[in-house]
């Protein structure tokens, strides 16, 4: 129970950091940050799978440290804005 508490924590947290490294305005929940931080954790750990080579008995869809969910969350968050475009932008 504690370990899903502590993911999930982990997931906020780089959620919000990459929400506020990343400039321009992202008008998303607290339901949406934590999607994107449980995401960017994931495309962490890909990365981190392809770049060191480690845990190759996990394979490659496994969760990051906190480090790795940040970039993955700022990856996320960049691929979602070009994803969305400028259809949605507010002036």
């Amino acid at each position: 129970m504690f370990f899903i508490i502590g993911m999930i924590i982990v997931a906020l947290i780089a959620g919000f950091i990459a929400r506020a490294v990343v400039p321009g305005r992202d008008p998303m929940g607290l339901g949406g940050t934590l999607l994107l931080g449980v995401v960017g954790s994931f495309i962490g750990g890909f990365l981190g799978f392809l770049l060191f080579g480690r845990d190759f008995e996990d394979g490659a869809a496994q969760t990051s440290g906190i480090i790795g969910s940040i970039i993955g969350a700022v990856i996320a968050l960049l691929i979602y804005r070009q994803v969305r475009g400028n259809s949605h932008a507010r002036i």
